[in-house]
């Protein structure tokens, strides 16, 4: 019965074939060297030196597991291993031959051929195997494949041809390169030409019967990606990219790394450059409590302090569900296993100094917030309750248990607040200021405030992609609603980063680049997703909501910032406690407790100058 070959059998396949090239190689050595037919005095010194050059070649086989090679997809780090390998069997043969030469006549100069052919059998081989797979498979896909147009012929561009050209099971064929840079025109990379500079888009789309653009420049920003989906969408030519700049850094350039445009993606900026030393000094080797664990912000922190080493991971939250993907994510696809999954209010005191007494976490990253305005502004109470003195609870406990960094995620609606929720978050920043003061040396207890996150749970773009999904219409607040945006890894590291800074007692504010129109971001949304706004899916206004401002601030104007060491993070200067703060503090849960909305506000009034919703006539 036939069976079909199996992995052990393909090993096997391989080692006979470099085994008979190897015993080619010598016999032509010595064909190459002495000429045929081969004199009769050296027919003993034949015989005896392929068997002994194959011996060296059977243990340098195995040794750099040259026959574990994959052959259909080998490249450059494969030829190099066979290299050494044929380098070490130079050197030993050689060895070899001269220590036996007055027992056997060997020219000196086979060993050398020998290896200088060999080099040229085995890397032939090899070539020649996965020329014949690549072609094999590039037949069966004859009709089906797409001429890919690459934007950007600088490392991620090339890399991304040479994995189209590794796994033409992709079906991905490349036909050239746009660049701006001049000194790459009329050049040639990985084998293909660079036509010229982006902006002949069009006519090389049209000339080489493209079938998809990719974009391959990481450190694109938003309104050259803008540029050029625009070309795209006229040509009528879709357009994908390549994530960002760390696939590059890493290496991780693959065909799997090609996906759709994202709205996020024409909101890129510079890549965040982190001090990674100083966030390994704070986190390696330290218990890391992080708060709101399962939320968009506080898993997205999880995921960015893994590769600091951490000796222990705490992650609370009061949703179960998403606790339970973010523990599931760990544990199966990072692999983690130093995690404790704590199921808690941050409102429960108690639960929270078991919590810190079982486990004497040294870092506290707490994200657990209720975020939603209008929600808020219907539900004030809850909004005190859990963003005031939740944060309370976890501060002060913090200083009981000698926590040495408390990193406070705040928001840009903190400023001149004018919603329950934005002047909660303000509280919460003097809270942690107070716990400041309290603090010990070498401790620092901080807030980080920052605007919108761009795909972060319940914020514009699930809606937005919601209401598209239903075929419209879209609905924006306002024609001049502006909003600052970050991503979630940008605002997490930045997040990371603040608290290495370690200066207590500090509001650090994030730079969230230029304020985007909502109406805009609907309309490059509406496109992404294939339409054309006001044709396909309509966009309507619906009027402002209680609690939101036209414009978002990231700093009150009395406050101002000083610069610190990271350009992307500044420092709001401080304007003090009010004195009372404690009485006050006291006043507004009693408020919130009896659920006096009216109290509530006018409690906040008193704690935060300029409150703009902290007057009598919107409470409730």
């Amino acid at each position: 019965m036939l069976t079909k070959p199996g992995p052990g059998n393909s090993l096997l396949i391989k080692f006979a074939i470099d085994l008979t090239l190897a015993a080619a190689a010598s016999w032509g050595a010595f064909a190459l060297r002495l000429g045929l037919p081969i004199p009769k005095l050296y027919h003993r010194s034949e015989v005896f030196y392929i068997l002994l050059s194959l011996g060296i070649k059977v243990a340098l086989i195995l040794g750099f597991g040259l026959f574990r090679q994959s052959w259909r997809s080998i490249g450059v780090r494969d030829l190099t291993r066979l290299g050494k390998a044929v380098a070490a069997f130079t050197l030993l043969s050689s060895t070899a031959a001269f220590l036996l030469s007055p027992y056997y006549r060997i020219p000196r100069s086979i060993p050398l051929i020998d290896g200088m052919l060999l080099l040229i059998a085995w890397g032939a081989a090899r070539l020649l195997v996965r020329l014949f797979l690549e072609g094999n498979v590039r037949r069966k896909g004859r009709g089906q494949n797409k001429r890919v147009l690459v934007i950007g012929a600088g490392d991620a561009g090339t890399m991304i041809v040479r994995e189209m050209l590794r796994h033409p099971e992709s079906c991905l064929t490349p036909v050239g390169f746009l660049d701006d840079d001049p000194g790459k025109w009329n050049t040639t990379f990985v084998g293909y030409p660079v036509f010229g500079p982006v902006k002949r888009l069009a006519a090389v789309a049209r000339g080489q019967t493209v079938d998809e653009i990719l974009i391959a420049i990481p450190s694109v920003m938003g309104d050259a990606i803008r540029s050029i989906l625009e070309t795209a969408r006229k040509a009528e030519i879709p357009a994908r990219i390549i994530p960002g700049i760390w696939e590059v850094l890493s290496g991780k350039v693959s065909i799997s790394s090609i996906r759709d445009v994202e709205v996020e993606d024409l909101l890129n900026r510079d890549p965040v450059r982190l001090d990674l030393d100083e966030i390994a000094g704070y986190i390696t080797g330290r218990v890391v409590l992080v708060t709101g664990a399962g939320g968009s912000i506080g898993s997205e922190i999880v995921r960015q302090i893994l590769p600091f080493d951490p000796r222990h991971i705490i992650l609370l939250g009061r949703g179960e569900n998403s606790l339970f993907q973010i523990e599931q994510e760990l544990r199966n696809i990072h692999h983690v296993r130093n995690i404790t999954t704590v199921v808690a209010d941050v409102r429960n005191r108690e639960r929270l100094r078991r919590v810190f007494e079982t486990h004497s976490p040294k870092v506290v990253f707490h994200a657990a917030a209720h975020k939603h305005v209008p929600l808020m502004e219907e539900n004030p109470e809850e909004a005190i309750l859990n963003n005031v003195f939740g944060t309370q609870n976890l501060a002060e406990l913090a200083l009981e248990h000698n926590v040495e960094v408390f990193v406070n995620i705040s928001t840009d609606k903190a400023v001149n607040p004018t919603s329950v929720m934005g002047a909660s978050k303000r509280v919460a920043e003097m809270i942690v200021r107070s716990a400041a003061e309290k603090a010990l040396p070498g401790r620092a207890f901080v807030s980080v405030r920052f605007g919108n996150v761009l795909g972060s749970r319940g914020s514009v773009i699930p809606t937005f992609k919601e209401q598209i999904r239903r075929g419209g219409p879209v609905t924006v607040t306002h024609p001049e609603m502006t909003r600052y945006f970050m991503t979630i890894p940008e605002a997490a590291q930045l997040v990371l980063q603040a608290g290495g800074m370690k200066r207590n007692g500090s509001v650090f504010v994030l730079d969230m680049g230029q304020p985007v129109k909502i109406i805009d971001l609907a309309s490059d949304l509406i496109r992404l997703s294939g339409f054309e706004p006001g044709t396909d899916i309509d966009i309507v206004f619906s009027g402002i909501r209680p609690g939101e401002k036209l414009f978002e601030e990231l700093l009150t104007a009395e406050e101002g910032t000083e610069a610190s060491r990271f350009k992307k993070i500044f420092v709001a200067r401080n304007n003090g406690l009010p004195a009372e703060l404690p009485q006050l503090l006291e006043e507004l849960r009693q408020a919130a407790e009896e659920e006096n909305g009216r109290a509530i506000r006018e409690k906040l009034g008193k704690l935060i100058p300029h409150c703009q919703v902290c007057s009598e006539e919107n409470g409730k």
